[in-house]
């Protein structure tokens, strides 16, 4: 997977085609995204993530989740990401940054963890 089928994944998820945003996962991805935080968890495999993804998505009014820029460093990549989304049980746009982190293996994203600090994600990566 490259910087630009995770353009596309953010593409994707941004006009609501959840089965673009998975085409390219694992079949045994593990998703990470804000253990501790309603609505995150760790979510294993594709169909599994499919539905977290479709859920999610379902609440949003309007918005967007674009990557501003990546990090390649073999088989990880960090996307620094800018999202700015209304849901619709809100009037009031929610604004944030966070890098995702993917690791792949054959070509698929077999990991992916929401990582807040930008200098977490650097390291994680070894940049």
């Amino acid at each position: 997977m490259s910087t630009d089928a995770l353009r596309e994944l953010y593409a994707a998820l941004n006009r609501g085609d959840i089965e673009a945003v998975v085409k390219d996962f694992d079949p045994e991805i593990v998703w990470i995204e804000f253990p501790d935080s309603p609505g995150g968890g760790i979510y294993r495999g594709r169909d599994v993530v499919r539905a977290h993804f479709a859920q999610a998505r379902s609440k949003w009014a309007e918005g967007s989740c674009e990557p501003e820029r990546f990090v390649v460093a073999g088989d990880k990549i960090v996307a620094f990401l800018k999202i700015h989304v209304r849901l619709k049980s809100e009037t009031e746009w929610r604004d944030g940054r966070h890098a995702a982190a993917y690791t792949f293996r054959n070509g698929k994203a077999v990991e992916m963890r929401i990582i807040e600090s930008e200098r977490e994600a650097l390291d994680w990566v070894n940049a």
